[in-house]
């Protein structure tokens, strides 16, 4: 007689959530022992510029309450509740006329969740400048960066779900250019319990990135400054110097979500998160939303943090024949870093999303 072990297939599930959760927990411990020593070096810093207006509202207390395409910047284990095509695009316009477009495709399919995603930072041209005089020299330069995406995400058991993020990454600055790569990973529990919902990823989880510079074009780079010889006979001795090395801003988030209220005409949600950045202090964001009907209000808190501490949201979802449509916008009060207008209104970057559920 053959006798099947039923509850192997439920042990297999135990085994790998346990095993992600051990993972997600203890690889920003390792990587990030010596944090204090390296705050303000990470480079690609617009990886740290948060999309999705519904989070900046909350006050960035998201990484547990994410579903849905924005998933793919903030926890791509919520990707894993997406049942149907979802777009989501992000607008802002930051500090110092700075540009930030940021969007997103998720559909479901028979074996799980696939996302691609894509962000663009750019500015304006600038007048290039002299180190000797300081002043322009007629010239022009810009610089941008960019990020290409694709995740997966599946649900593991009814209250567990998994997300992975694999991102190209580019930097243009001026004639220089460097190309690199990161990953996310991210994880939700739900406990069933008043929708209390755990979630924890690692964000921008990549190798350290270096600029080649060939400033002399002797086809020599990182020559030794102290060896005293003319490599390239131009009757200049060193002209290039080794490249320092930078990181990508590795961010791990914890957070906890609970529903407060839940009923046909209003609801009440919570959010608390940590974040722990490699190159800043851990902050601790705390985030509310409250619906009524199809209005949303949201207002968050960032402790630990120098500017943009305070942030304040709407939204409103609507159906059209085509799709249901999200609209969402939230305001942060950036401090000094404002653009100071006199009687001006609300001079602080405002965000604008939009999601489109088909």
């Amino acid at each position: 007689m053959l006798i099947r072990n039923v509850n192997r297939p439920f042990r297999w599930r135990g085994k790998i959530i346990i095993f992600s959760l051990i993972t997600i927990l203890i690889i920003p411990t390792i990587l990030q022992a010596d944090i204090f020593a390296k705050v303000g070096t990470s480079g690609l810093q617009f990886l740290k510029i948060s999309v999705d207006a519904r989070a900046i509202g909350m006050g960035e207390a998201y990484t547990p309450y994410v579903k849905g395409a924005s998933s793919t910047y903030w926890n791509p284990a919520g990707l894993a509740y997406t049942t149907s095509t979802e777009l989501f695009l992000n607008h802002l316009r930051y500090v110092a006329d700075i540009k930030f477009e940021y969007a997103s495709l998720a559909t479901p399919t028979s074996f799980g969740v696939i996302a691609f995603s894509a962000s663009l930072l750019w500015m304006d041209w600038m007048d290039v400048t002299t180190a000797d005089e300081f002043k322009p020299t007629g010239e022009k330069f810009t610089c941008s960066d960019m990020m290409a995406g694709i995740s997966y995400a599946t649900s593991l058991t009814d209250k567990f779900s998994l997300g992975l993020t694999g991102k190209y990454l580019r930097q243009n600055l001026d004639e220089y250019d460097i190309n690199g790569w990161s990953v996310d990973l991210g994880t939700l529990y739900n406990t069933g319990w008043q929708d209390l919902t755990i979630g924890m990823s690692l964000r921008n989880f990549g190798p350290e990135m270096k600029y080649t510079l060939d400033n002399d074009l002797d086809g020599l780079i990182d020559e030794d400054l102290f060896d005293l010889l003319d490599n390239d006979q131009d009757g200049l001795i060193d002209e290039d110097r080794e490249e320092l090395a930078f990181t990508v801003p590795m961010n791990f988030s914890l957070g906890v979500a609970m529903n407060l209220l839940e009923s046909d005409m209003q609801s009440l949600n919570t959010v608390f998160q940590l974040d722990n950045c490699v190159d800043r202090l851990e902050t601790y964001n705390i985030g509310a939303e409250y619906r009524v009907g199809t209005f949303f209000l949201r207002s968050g808190y960032q402790f630990n943090l120098n500017c943009q501490k305070l942030s304040y949201g709407l939204g409103w979802k609507t159906s059209t024949p085509f799709a249901i449509v999200d609209i969402d916008v939230a305001y942060t009060p950036f401090g000094d870093l404002e653009e100071k207008v006199d009687n001006s209104f609300l001079t602080g970057p405002i965000r604008l999303s939009l999601k489109m559920v088909f």
